[in-house]
């Protein structure tokens, strides 16, 4: 079982170390591979409305996601959520806790809908996750990926009314 909560300040540092492995792998997330600390912290914490982290039963961070208006203005009522999980606890259902926790989380900030703007379609297990949990593919881009490993790949876009 595992508590989520919004992030305090002492874990920034743990959250750092779970989410800097996954954005050098360069296959799943669009943020640079070489990406610093102080830019991963204006994006993660700086910018979103709010950032929650997930806790494993020992008290040790498992997961993260930001939660944010997918765009400013007239677009501002769709949210928008990135999601890390710690390489050392997948397959253990933290990403579609994080995910269920932030649609909730954005429906009660008043968002009417969520939408994913780059999912690699080759991180087919996300993009069933997200299937599973609701949300639609609602287009794809060609080669607006470039993947570390295989080079430009696909993203889709994937969408989901709240409530």
């Amino acid at each position: 079982m595992i508590a989520i909560e919004a992030i305090r300040p002492e874990e920034w540092s743990a959250a750092w170390k779970i989410m800097q492995p996954v954005f050098a792998k360069g296959d799943t997330c669009a943020f640079a591979p070489d990406i610093t600390e102080a830019e991963a912290f204006a994006a993660w914490i700086k910018t979103p409305a709010a950032t929650f982290v997930a806790k494993d039963e020992h008290g040790e961070l498992v997961g993260i996601y930001y939660l944010r208006a997918n765009q400013p203005g007239l677009g501002s009522h769709v949210a928008n959520a990135g999601y890390v999980v710690s390489s050392t606890a997948r397959n253990r259902g933290i990403a579609g806790q994080l995910c269920e926790h932030s649609q909730a989380e954005a429906k009660s900030r008043g968002f009417l809908a969520m939408q994913y703007n780059i999912v690699v379609s080759t991180n087919e297990v996300a993009v069933k996750l997200w299937q599973k949990l609701g949300f639609q593919i609602v287009g794809r881009v060609p080669e607006a990926f470039a993947h570390k490993q295989l080079g430009f790949v696909d993203i889709v876009v994937m969408w989901k009314k709240l409530g």
